[in-house]
């Protein structure tokens, strides 16, 4: 009998082991990575990275817990687009409590294979309401003249073109999750949103969880379409690994602020054209140079108009042509330009993405100030005599040291200078300079009346 027990004992002990060999063995973590503040470029960054890396590391499933008010509309089709193709299962998490997914935030979740909320959070809000370009007057005669072929005001034509093309968008991923396209289409025409409990009841997520130990063990045993196949999720129990962006993303996030990179490229400009007049300086233009660069690395990250762009460098040109050559007309027309051009710039706006007044004026009032400043004192320095150089010697008095004929030499600024004249010299006399030729002074008698002697 005792041999017996201790015969089971010991296949137990061997069961345990083999099972914690299994789950050592195995390997599988659940990731995770936090999608704060606006959707951009960086966003988009930081969840192709976490993609990879939970490839490499063959992650059961990757969270992306999203807080967000939305952001641009490129950087939302490139996250939608990398969780649709991912062969890992990605799962949805509005989270922390008191968070929120709105705008580009509702249709990320929608992608999702799995969408959950915290208690506390919200979702929805999903009108596209910026189109980019100049801002007009809202009801102008202009806006009202100008219509479509289907004789719609042309503002409200894209307006429907751009809003029929967010509702496809959120009925397709509705469709391939098995969600509410119905209230997908309401948050897109009526901005409408909804708390996580109505979000619950409209199926519009999967389930509420109050962290993340509770949403894996929600989440297991569910099925989900990943890559084309059926996978049964296995999340119960799971270690969760968060993931920190990298400073790339970091520095990402700062300067893709369109603001930050317009501030950048003015560093940048001025920094190499004080290069420029004062060389040798070396510490503003390696300064100008990777500012430059750096603003416009994170614009050509944004959806940006170029015709915007090149009004912003015309006037940024302009303001420095008038430092140098001040009129006044180039100076008002390149602040002008430097505004229209800040107007256009952003193709489509959005939370975290919009030009700020409160920046580009200062910069603009900024700028022409040093225009001016600098132009003042360009205008200052041709007005004043030379001090260096030929020019400067002109009038200058001299002592005759000795003299031959028409030619002799003369003592000016402490040094021996040759000289001639046009009229007889005596050594020792009083004359001054009228003109400099291959280092030859031209000198005449400073006043006719008297005899030349040094008094």
């Amino acid at each position: 009998m005792s041999i017996a027990r201790v015969a089971l004992f010991a296949v137990a002990l061997l069961g345990a082991a083999v099972s914690a060999f299994s789950s050592a063995g195995s390997g599988k973590v659940a990731l995770s990575i936090a999608v704060d503040g606006a959707i951009g470029p960086a966003s988009t960054r930081q969840l192709e990275d976490a993609l990879d890396t939970a490839v490499r590391r063959d992650a059961a499933v990757l969270i992306l817990q999203l807080d967000t008010p939305g952001g641009l509309v490129t950087s939302m089709r490139e996250m939608i687009a990398d969780i649709l193709a991912s062969p890992v299962p990605v799962i949805g998490y509005v989270a922390p409590s008191g968070g929120h997914a709105a705008s580009a935030g509702t249709y990320i979740l929608y992608a999702t294979h799995v969408a959950a909320m915290a208690p506390g959070t919200n979702l929805g809000a999903a009108t596209p309401v910026e189109l980019g370009g100049l801002p007009s007057l809202p009801g102008s005669e202009k806006d009202k003249d100008q219509k479509d072929a289907s004789g719609q005001p042309a503002g409200d034509a894209m307006m429907a073109k751009v809003t029929n093309d967010a509702v496809a968008l959120i009925r397709s991923l509705a469709e391939m999750r098995g969600r509410n396209g119905d209230w997908g289409e309401k948050a897109v025409r009526e901005a409408a949103s909804l708390s996580a409990n109505a979000a619950l009841q409209e199926h519009v997520i999967d389930f509420v969880a109050r962290d993340t130990t509770e949403l894996l063990q929600l989440a297991d045993g569910r099925t989900v379409e990943v890559a084309g196949r059926k996978e049964v999720l296995a999340t119960r129990g799971l270690p969760v690994e968060t993931l920190e962006p990298g400073w790339f993303i970091r520095l990402l996030a700062v300067i893709t602020d369109p603001n930050t990179a317009i501030i950048l490229m003015l560093v940048g400009v001025y920094g190499i054209v004080f290069e420029f007049t004062t060389p040798g300086a070396v510490a503003p233009g390696v300064i100008g140079t990777i500012c430059l660069v750096l603003g416009l690395y994170a614009l050509n990250l944004l959806p940006i108009n170029y015709t915007g762009l090149a009004l912003m460098m015309l006037g940024v040109a302009f303001l420095i042509v008038e430092a140098f050559n001040p009129t006044v007309v180039l100076g008002l027309g390149g602040v002008a330009a430097f505004l229209l051009g800040s107007a256009m710039l952003l193709k489509v706006e959005g939370p975290g993405f919009a030009m700020s007044w409160a920046v580009i004026g200062p910069a603009a009032a900024l700028t022409l100030g040093l225009a001016l400043l600098t132009g003042t004192y360009v205008w200052a320095a041709r007005k004043n005599p030379p001090r260096v150089g030929g020019e400067a010697m002109r009038g200058l008095p001299v002592e005759i040291l000795d003299w031959q004929g028409g030619e002799g030499h003369v003592l000016a600024l402490g040094e021996r200078w040759r000289a001639r004249a046009g009229e007889p010299m005596q050594p020792g006399d009083r004359v001054e300079v009228t003109d400099v030729s291959d280092l030859v002074l031209t000198v005449r008698r400073r006043d006719a009346g008297n005899n030349g002697a040094i008094k």
